[in-house]
């Protein structure tokens, strides 16, 4: 089966469909303008099914490349069967494939190795050819001083050896037994000895066990994390009861050498070397396999939850183009003040101290006013940082003082504003504005368009992951970016606004087009239509073929520029225009007339129905912006740190972060609560996802607050269950009598650390 025929077979949909795609892959062609603009040739594969398409096949082509250079290093030891060759052939998954090669890979000199250079290989089939006569008999021969064998336990313990490598080396035993250990096996975590008041972070851990099969990728991450600043410690078992689990594996190992009758002299020998055999090599193997098969399922769910809330994230609904003033509060260093305008220009700066040591309240309050009047600032936004509520307060209290100004204040996530203002990317675009200052800037215009302001930021800065620093960061920096990609190019950009930054994340645009770009319009003026974009420099037919459709010209010289209409089907509009006898302008916006035309009537051999179809959906709404609307939330006046929470409160919150085991939920006290994915709703919840997405406003019960841990629980179910509000620890019992315990779903608060452990 070739590749594009098994990917055919994993996304159940055509193979012409699949060729299609990986042609246009191939040829440079990115996945939004695929999934946008070339939807005939693939059939309609969605963003989605296409990225998946596009991991796949990059697994699938490093499996390929890896399995040549198998197959030619087994050949040239002139030992490739057609057997082998033919299982290499068949091996579906790269550990599949090392398996098989790990007999004939090249490794360092060995026990094994030594021994069958002694001449002691002869004896091991002697052994296992002859059950009835003592393996002390056969080796008697073998004793040879010279060649370092000194008596008859010296060269049956090197026969012991040669058995027990082709043991850990039989690619199909292998298998078997991980699929036991993987079906049976208990994970049982216990912390190092006297390491209790460092380890408090993973108390949840002390003495632990968890069904391998049932663990999930937080809960595997905290392990993980706590074994790496040397915690914790991980011990695998093969199954509930260890010394059985052992004993069954051990077994399975002396049926691979035939081992039956132990009366026979050398079946009783045999079976201790099986023993010994899945004791110091298998065992060792596949715990080092499965920890790591656990770990890399547990990373990946990660980044795809991080995922999930990035995309939530940049797709939140924008304020708008409104003056807005950002503040960065801060207690000592004082409150950053930045002012711009619709466009996100800066208009103005400035620092004020309304906390401690100055407490210039009234002095603040005067200033604020001041700026707001001056530059007719209609929203304020301000970060949730420290002295977040503080501030909030502050502006609360201009409001009530000042009641002719009309304004909103939101608060909003200043995650990795820090980040970007101290970045070169920032000191490029303010180069006169102080560091501080950059960031009260960036949460202004994080209000106005949060795509636009957090692509110039690295997404693992924004802080909606779990446990991002603990996994692959190139697997997770991939799968960020091509996040961003999707988003930038769903929305789409005006190309005489953008920044490079932005830019760059276009479809076809690389970092030097972007910068052309910029510079090409700040030179040239704005662009009127889309072909001036062909003379920027560099940016060439391939590129303007990419980007066209999704950089947008407002009030340009073709309607069409400002939609998500590609230039390359401007001859459909054409062709609609002529056969309605109306303008483009009369076309526009105008959804009755346009759902009452039939799109099979417009199609040819370039462009056809799907294509036609998505056009004049375009025609209703050019240019139309797929995020929903803006909402703030209120956070409940006198309810500003954890100690002023109170089991029973009823409180308005945002969703800061979504993970497998609930959502973390910012209710302004500087700490958010968890709800517990079994707390999300009054029905079974399955996915977190299902219910809410990161940025949601949602009404939050407080069911517990732990205020020395920083641990907050929460609930959205319309009423609280009595058993809710102090729900029972869990008890873990010692070993040995512990038995693998399910998921810990129905407690509130046994993964609240994780919001804390991913910093």
């Amino acid at each position: 089966m070739t590749i594009n025929q098994l990917l055919a077979q994993e996304l159940a949909v055509h193979i012409n469909q699949i060729n299609a795609a990986v042609a246009l892959l191939d040829e440079g062609s990115t996945v939004p303008f695929i999934s946008r603009y070339r939807k005939e040739a693939t059939g309609g594969l969605d963003d989605t099914q296409l990225r998946l398409l596009e991991e796949r096949l990059g697994y699938l082509r490093e499996l390929e490349a890896r399995r040549a250079v198998i197959l030619e290093s087994i050949a040239s030891q002139e030992k490739l069967t057609p057997a082998l060759e033919a299982a290499i052939n068949a091996a579906e998954t790269k550990t599949l494939l090392e398996d098989l090669y790990l007999p004939f890979k090249p490794k360092r000199r060995t026990k094994a190795q030594i021994a069958r250079e002694a001449g002691l290989e002869p004896l091991t089939q002697e052994i296992l050819n002859n059950r009835n006569i003592s393996p002390e008999e056969f080796a008697a021969k073998y004793v040879n001083a010279e060649k370092g064998i000194a008596d008859v336990a010296a060269a049956l313990e090197g026969a012991r050896q040669i058995i027990m490598e082709e043991l850990s080396e039989n690619a199909p035993l292998l298998a078997d037994l991980r699929e036991q250990v993987w079906q049976q096996g208990v994970m049982h975590v216990h912390v190092v000895a006297g390491k209790e008041a460092e380890a408090e972070k993973f108390k949840d851990y002390f003495d632990y066990r968890e069904p391998l099969q049932k663990m999930p990728s937080h809960r595997i991450l905290a392990m993980l994390r706590g074994r790496n600043e040397e915690c914790l410690v991980l011990n695998m078992q093969p199954a509930e009861d260890e010394k059985l689990g052992h004993e069954l594996c051990a077994q399975k190992v002396a049926r691979q050498l035939d081992v039956g009758d132990i009366s026979k002299s050398a079946n009783a020998w045999l079976l201790e070397t099986a023993r010994l055999a899945w004791k110091i090599k298998l065992f060792t193997r596949l715990d080092l396999d499965l920890k790591n098969q656990l770990r890399e399922a547990a990373e990946t769910e990660a980044i795809k939850v991080f995922a999930h809330n990035l995309r939530d994230l940049l797709l939140a609904a924008p304020a708008g183009a409104k003056v807005t003033m950002g503040l960065d509060p801060g207690i000592r260093t004082g409150v950053k003040v930045a002012i711009v305008d619709k466009t996100g220009k800066v208009v103005a700066a400035d620092t004020i101290y309304p906390h401690q040591p100055r407490n210039d309240w009234d002095g603040s309050i005067a200033k604020l006013a001041k700026l707001i009047s001056q530059h007719g600032v209609e929203l304020v936004s301000i970060g949730n940082g420290t002295a977040s509520r503080e501030t909030d307060a502050l502006v609360a209290d201009v409001m009530k003082r000042h009641s002719d100004l009309k304004f909103n204040k939101i608060v909003v996530s200043e995650a990795g504003a820090s980040v970007y203002s101290a970045s070169e990317l920032a000191a490029k675009e303010f180069p006169d504005l102080d560091v501080s200052i950059r960031g009260a800037v960036s949460i202004a215009r994080r209000l106005q368009d949060p795509l636009a302001e957090l692509v110039k930021i690295d997404p693992k800065s924004i802080g909606v992951g779990q446990y991002q620093h603990d996994v692959n960061q190139n697997q997770l920096a991939r799968m960020l970016n091509n996040v961003v990609e999707d988003c930038v190019n769903k929305v789409g950009v005006d190309v005489n606004t953008a920044s490079v930054s932005l830019l760059k994340q276009v479809s076809g645009l690389s970092a030097s087009v972007s910068e052309n770009i910029v510079a090409f319009r700040n030179e040239n003026g704005a662009f009127k239509n889309r072909s001036q974009l062909k003379k920027v420099p560099r940016l060439g037919d391939k590129a303007y073929e990419q980007a066209a459709g999704f950089l947008r010209i407002l009030n340009g010289d073709n309607p069409l520029d400002a939609s998500a209409v590609h230039p390359e089907a401007y001859p459909v509009v054409e062709n609609i225009i002529k056969n309605t006898g109306k303008s483009i302008r009369d076309l526009i916006g105008q959804p009755a007339f346009l759902r009452g035309l039939n799109a099979a009537n417009f199609t040819n051999e370039h462009f056809g129905l799907p294509t036609v179809t998505d056009i004049l959906q375009e025609l209703e709404k050019p240019g139309r912006d797929p995020r929903p609307e803006f909402k703030s939330v209120e956070f409940k006046a006198g309810v500003e740190k954890i100690t002023d929470l109170e089991v029973g409160m009823r409180l308005q919150g945002v969703v800061t972060n979504v993970a497998n085991f609930g959502a973390f939920v910012d209710i302004g006290v500087h700490q958010d609560g968890l709800v517990h994915i079994s707390q999300l709703a009054d029905t079974f919840v399955k996915d977190p996802r299902e219910v809410v997405k990161t940025g949601d406003v949602v009404t939050v019960t407080v069911t517990e607050v732990d205020a020395p841990r920083k641990r907050i629980a929460l609930t959205m179910k319309s009423a609280i269950e009595p058993n809710a509000v102090k729900p029972e620890p869990r008890k873990v019992e010692s070993a040995p009598k512990v038995k693998p315990q399910a998921p810990l779903q129905n407690n509130l608060m046994a993964n609240a650390f994780a919001k804390a452990l991913k910093k």
